[in-house]
């Protein structure tokens, strides 16, 4: 893999993207934001075409002499050793990465099938949205957001930095870690909160709309990933099954002791019981990293009412930064039956006095 010495890009390429639906699009668009030259193709010709329309690069049919340096597999998992294997054998001076989403088993798929691992490395970056298909993919999508490389014990010092190379072109943050490190970690950071969501929205399938009516960002947020794609997820959790099956234990566990305590909600110790596993889950929560992946922080938080109507939410946030601070975090949220927002600001606990009354003194109805 030959590397450019200008600032900020390091592949030359070509590189050749197989499979062009949402992150494997993401990737080539990506890539020639930065002048790299993308190859693509897929089983299907119409996303194929798709995604060369949209930029991400130009069909692999259409440069039969091309010779990729780098091999992106950006397939299901159901049949990702079997391309990446298929890529190996028909380039043999390329380096070829998975992006899948489990890492072990296509491993272990790809040392059953005799492939070169010396020119493979196993990859995933951690990035997605709950839309598919080329039409959904994003230049920036793996911007700030981690990339796990999962280099085999055969792989050589060469590939392992080609792929490197992938990421930091697409502004992601290199992680390392073994496979089955990435898949332990994977079925509770991920793969959980998948089943989860999944399992609550589920419950709504008969829900009255009026009931459906009081809904707020509670229940969007814990259901958002819900929207996923299901023929994508039935690989997933299939390939990782078993490290799941093993936090799900103690969801189960934990269902449970809920369940017999609101069975007889005034027993002795029961609302100890409840507060403490309420407690536990803000303790889990509190440990995950905030903004750009630094420790956790409290931010402080004041809610804005915003009236419904265009351009009140760039006006709201054209004047705080006029004002000179910095947002941490924003959620919106609308009032049922009532055409008025509410934006809720997270800031530094040091700027929040301040924010509050300039917004206020600029004539926003601000809560604190």
């Amino acid at each position: 893999m030959s590397v450019q010495d200008e600032p900020g890009t390091h592949l030359s390429g070509p590189v050749l993207v197989v499979g062009t639906g949402l992150l494997g699009t993401s990737i080539g668009l990506g890539l020639r934001s930065r002048g790299v030259d993308v190859l693509l193709t897929d089983v299907s010709p119409s996303a194929a075409a798709v995604a060369r329309d949209i930029g991400a690069g130009r069909l692999l049919g259409e440069a039969p002499d091309a010779a990729p340096q780098l091999v992106v597999v950006a397939a299901p998992p159901d049949v990702t050793a079997r391309l990446a294997a298929q890529a190996l054998a028909d380039f043999p001076d390329a380096v070829v990465v998975d992006i899948a989403s489990v890492k072990s088993v296509v491993a272990e798929e790809l040392r059953a099938l005799g492939a070169d691992l010396t020119r493979f490395v196993g990859t995933h970056p951690m990035a997605g949205r709950e839309k598919s298909g080329p039409v959904a993919a994003r230049a920036q999508l793996f911007a700030g957001a981690p990339w796990v490389i999962c280099a085999g014990p055969e792989a050589l010092p060469g590939a392992v930095r080609a792929a490197e190379a992938l990421a930091v072109d697409l502004g992601a943050v290199v992680v390392r870690l073994s496979a089955e490190e990435h898949d332990r970690s994977v079925a509770l950071i991920s793969h959980l909160p998948q089943v989860m969501a999944s399992l609550l929205a589920s419950r709504l399938q008969d829900t009255p709309g009026t009931a459906l009516a009081l809904a707020g960002n509670g229940l969007r947020d814990t259901t958002r990933i819900a929207a996923s794609d299901p023929g994508l997820w039935v690989q997933i959790l299939s390939g990782n099954a078993s490290r799941l099956v093993e936090h799900l234990y103690g969801v189960r566990e934990d269902l449970n002791r809920l369940i017999n305590t609101l069975e007889n909600p005034a027993a002795d110790g029961a609302r100890l019981d409840l507060a403490q596993l309420i407690s536990e889950g803000n303790a889990g929560q509190a440990r995950i990293p905030g903004k750009h992946g630094a420790p956790p922080q409290s931010f402080a938080t004041c809610t804005v009412l915003v009236d419904d109507t265009p351009g009140q939410i760039a006006k709201l946030l054209t004047e705080v930064g006029e004002i000179g601070v910095n947002l941490e975090d924003l959620r919106l949220e609308h009032s049922a039956g009532l055409q008025v927002g509410r934006a809720e600001l997270s800031v530094l606990p040091s700027r929040l006095n301040g924010l509050v009354q300039e917004l206020m003194n600029r004539g926003w109805k601000v809560v604190q």
